[in-house]
């Protein structure tokens, strides 16, 4: 186990720095010139370029590349080209919106998607069993922004229950207002992974339900809760555990429409500034945290499934003697 989370880290390492380059090197091909955020409209040449040094956009490429590792090295993210802060210390203070977004919409999709997927697996027969996956379906094809302006026109607007967007400025300080003002997003983005979750779920409960040491189990005088328990619930969860990892991870990337859709200053939201200012350390900061973040998601999925699959687990000792 030990050689096996080495090879894994050496693996996290070198996905992470291939994934700098990537992220430098394509931002860098994007059109616009960052020195143009920093100058008013018609700026003569003289201001541009002095604006360009400022920034170091003149230097040559592998300089600022080098620069850049170097700050990434010392834990630094850079400075932000337009408010000339500090950009880990921003990042660090929109994931306090992203995180608990994103973590409360994916246990709150959890909840919803195992015991309806199981129950849709195990009465798959019946007319609820069939609206049930039905539903799931409906739910894949319902995009997460209209979602989500439904359920404010609802319970926001109409209702006057819940707030329609923002996040209190005393952020968790408040944190009565805070959890108000995450609800909706969190249940918009729960809803529409819990759609495709379900379908997950439903399809290992179906492959378990027709294995022959459950058929055994019952056989041999247990009940099936008991069996399904004991035999059932293990094997189920190892293909749903890969599933999860990939939805948490998507979740945490694509929080950017949720965060737009209901004004949440998260995320996603300072990488669509960056993006629109042409604010390469933000734009970097924001992509290598995001990045770093997906690769550990990954990594502790992995995990989880050898540690929930002896079989995975022997297939690892063999490999490792």
């Amino acid at each position: 186990m030990g050689r096996y989370l080495l090879r894994r880290l050496a693996f996290l390492l070198v996905s992470l720095a291939l994934a700098s380059v990537v992220l430098f090197v394509l931002l860098r091909l994007l059109p616009g010139d960052p020195a143009n955020a920093l100058t008013s409209v018609g700026a003569s040449p003289q201001q541009i370029a002095a604006a360009r040094h400022s920034i170091g956009s003149d230097r040559p490429l592998p300089e600022q590349f080098t620069h850049w590792l170097g700050q990434l090295a010392s834990g630094d993210l850079g400075t932000s080209f337009v408010s000339s802060l500090p950009v880990g210390p921003e990042v660090a203070a929109r994931l306090n919106v992203t995180v608990p977004l994103t973590l409360a919409a994916f246990v709150l999709a959890v909840v919803i998607a195992v015991p309806v997927g199981f129950v849709a697996a195990h009465r798959r027969h019946t007319w609820y069993g069939a609206l049930l996956s039905g539903i799931s379906q409906l739910g894949m094809a319902v995009p997460v922004f209209w979602l989500g302006m439904i359920l404010i026109a609802v319970f926001a607007l109409n209702a006057g229950w819940l707030p329609s967007g923002g996040f209190p400025q005393d952020g968790w300080s408040a944190p009565a207002d805070a959890i108000r003002s995450l609800v909706l997003p969190v249940v918009t983005i729960a809803l529409v992974m819990s759609a495709s979750l379900i379908r997950y779920v439903r399809s290992a409960a179906l492959e378990v339900l027709g294995s022959d040491y459950l058929r055994t189990a019952r056989a041999l005088g247990a009940s099936f809760p008991a069996a399904m328990a004991r035999h059932g619930l293990r094997n189920a969860s190892v293909p749903v555990i890969s599933v999860l990892g990939i939805e948490l991870a998507s979740t945490l990337l694509g929080a950017v429409v949720v965060e737009s859709v209901f004004a949440l200053p998260g995320l996603g939201s300072l990488l669509a500034t960056g993006i629109a200012q042409h604010d390469y350390p933000v734009v970097q900061g924001v992509l290598f945290v995001s990045t770093l973040a997906v690769l550990l998601i990954g990594f502790v999925a992995d995990l989880a499934q050898r540690i929930v699959d002896p079989r995975l687990r022997g297939r690892l000792s063999g490999g490792a003697r």
